[in-house]
């Protein structure tokens, strides 16, 4: 029996649930010459502006136990630029292209919308809603404001909304559920975390921008219980993201309710890790007789709450 791994995530087909996280590879193109992406279920672009970002001072990139952590400060060539040149190579490839993109208020995210909803290539866009790299708040802990948002975006936008949210709170399904109420037709969680890191050498911090977002397998459980609690209360897909390493990861993010996954700095070690998680989670499926992976997004999240109710 052939396990089924294709997923319909947000009105988007995905041939499994699979994604490249969100400035994993710069625009996503760039490792091509490295792997077969046609394998991977799509993929998610580096973060895009209104207009070009230089980032952080570097260095901006620094190791941590079981994980890393970045200060990039969201460089990038702006909207106009990335459809000139990423977006014409990313549509050769063949799989869904989902555009992270971020701003500071409503009209820096709808300017984004409208010079993307002439490009074809693009499936949907993933809203950054909780990088605190634009503005010292972060900007989805702004109830008000990412209701703005989410509701300016989907009035205009041709495309399907994902809501990236931060992990910085202390119950992340307030924040999905609010995102779901603006229109949002799903959610990304979720987002890194803050931390530092000193050299006990020059008594400095390692990274020049002294804070950045710690990614990678040490975040998994944490992360992992925000996907459960946020998909017992919302009936928008989930897609899970933060310390999957491995194909059994990524099997207890769908069990805990995330329709698709995103892998980052796992594949940073790694790029193949992309292809064997694809690969290995259709094996642990078939090894355990189950038809469809739809069969079990939320299995345990959905399990836990009839039990609840007993």
């Amino acid at each position: 029996m052939k396990t089924s791994v294709s997923v319909n995530f947000a009105g988007i087909k995905l041939k499994n649930p699979v994604l490249t996280a969100s400035g994993t590879f710069g625009y996503g193109y760039e490792i091509a010459d490295l792997i077969d992406l046609k394998k991977l279920g799509g993929i998610i672009t580096k973060t895009i502006t209104l207009l070009p970002k230089d980032g952080n001072p570097p260095p901006r990139i620094v190791e941590a136990d079981s994980g890393m952590i970045n200060s990039i400060g969201l460089q990038n060539i702006g909207v106009c630029a990335f459809v000139e040149k990423p977006l014409e190579k990313l549509s050769k490839i063949g799989i869904p292209i989902i555009v992270s993109i971020a701003g500071a208020c409503a009209e820096d995210y709808c300017g984004i919308i409208r010079i993307l909803n002439g490009q074809r290539a693009i499936s949907a866009v993933e809203m950054n809603l909780s990088c605190p790299n634009l503005q010292k708040q972060i900007i989805c802990h702004n109830g008000k404001l990412t209701r703005q948002i989410i509701k300016s975006v989907k009035r205009i936008s041709k495309f399907p909304i994902i809501a990236k949210l931060s992990p910085l709170i202390t119950d992340i399904s307030k924040l999905a559920i609010s995102a779901q109420e603006a229109g949002a037709d799903a959610v990304s969680i979720a987002n890194t975390y803050p931390a530092m890191a000193i050299d006990i050498k020059t008594f400095k911090p390692k990274l020049a921008a002294v804070k950045g977002g710690l990614s990678g397998s040490c975040i998994k459980p944490i992360t992992l219980a925000q996907v459960y609690e946020a998909h017992k209360k919302i009936k928008i897909p989930i897609l899970g993201c933060g310390g999957i390493s491995k194909a059994q990861d990524a099997v207890e993010f769908i069990l805990a309710g995330a329709s698709c996954i995103s892998i980052g700095s796992a594949a940073l070690i790694s790029p193949k890790t992309l292809i064997e998680i694809a690969e290995g989670i259709e094996k642990i499926l078939t090894d355990k007789k189950i038809k469809k992976i739809t069969d079990i997004i939320g299995a345990v999240a959905d399990g836990s709450e009839k039990q609840n109710k007993r």
